[in-house]
């Protein structure tokens, strides 16, 4: 993996003269490895590539709509590499081929092992497992967070992210605020809109980041994966006022919640803040397709 050669647009969002929103639209960074995941990813596959393993590998976990089970699959294919990818929730494991998420990444030569819900919250005990069969193998963590994924984030901030007051971003393992929180300047302050039920993630990122200028919020519609008529609403609405696309399940809901902080007031007036992009709009073709067999409305896929 390279330092791509693209402008990655700040666009700004007139939403309300009272603060200055923008969207740092990293999803933009690569067509299928978007977002947060490939800066997640940069310096794990560089040190793993520099160890020269006879058998290479890449096994990974994520659920059935996984932007990092996507990001992986295709980042295995550009360098040849084989993949694997653990699934959460064995119910998914008759229905994949209709997942578009899932099957593009077994299009990509991923292999997809289902376990049960169960199963997967131990993913040490899976990781040991996996270890033994492929001693060769990267395995890397559920949404790529480790330290030298924190360490890549750093490259969602330049000199263009210097002036902004809050930098914001969802969060599901933590790791892209933690990178943010580590790299921020001085007197920025970083917002962290949690999509998950995860009572250790204020303890993680500050084990990854040891600053404590960050602060996490509850996005709206907790619950990973839970996807609402409101939310699908806002979603289609932000898409036709300001021409950026969100995701239904981090973004999205980001940005409802950093919305909603704007119009009660939170932030002091004049303040300048920045939402970064964290891609995932892969997403969006499964949860049409889970509205498709519910009879429905969709949302509009870009």
């Amino acid at each position: 993996m390279k330092i791509p050669h693209i402008h990655i647009p700040i666009v700004r969002i007139p939403y309300s003269p009272q603060v200055e929103l923008y969207i740092k639209r990293e999803d933009l960074i690569h067509p299928e490895i978007s977002g947060n995941k490939y800066w997640k990813l940069f310096y794990n596959i560089q040190a793993y590539i520099a160890e020269n393993k006879a058998t290479p590998m890449l096994i990974t976990f994520g659920g059935a709509y996984s932007n990092h089970i996507a990001a992986v699959a295709a980042l295995g294919r550009d360098l040849g590499l084989p993949t694997a990818g653990i699934i959460r929730g064995e119910e998914v494991a008759d229905l994949w081929a209709d997942n578009p998420t899932l099957s593009k990444a077994h299009n990509d030569g991923m292999e997809l092992c289902f376990v049960s819900r169960t199963e997967y919250r131990d993913k040490e005990k899976l990781s040991r497992g996996f270890a033994e069969r492929f001693p060769d193998a990267l395995i890397l963590p559920e949404g790529g967070t480790n330290p030298l994924a924190v360490k890549g984030i750093r490259h969602m901030l330049d000199r263009r992210t210097k002036d902004f007051d809050y930098l914001c971003s969802a969060v599901g393992t933590g790791g892209t605020v933690a990178g943010l929180a580590t790299y921020a300047e001085e007197g920025q302050k970083v917002l962290g809109f949690k999509v998950v039920n995860d009572p250790d993630t204020e303890t993680r990122i500050l084990s990854f980041t040891g600053r404590k200028n960050f602060t996490l919020k509850e996005a709206w519609g907790r619950g990973y994966g839970k996807i609402t008529d409101e939310l699908l609403r806002y979603t289609e609405s932000f898409e036709e006022q300001y021409g950026v696309p969100l995701d239904p399940i981090y973004t999205g809901k980001m940005m409802m919640h950093l919305t909603a902080l704007i119009d009660r007031g939170y932030f002091p007036v004049g303040s300048r803040i920045l939402a970064f992009h964290t891609g995932g709009l892969q997403g969006k073709a499964g949860i049409e397709a889970m509205l498709q067999k519910k009879k429905k409305s969709l949302i509009n896929l870009p």
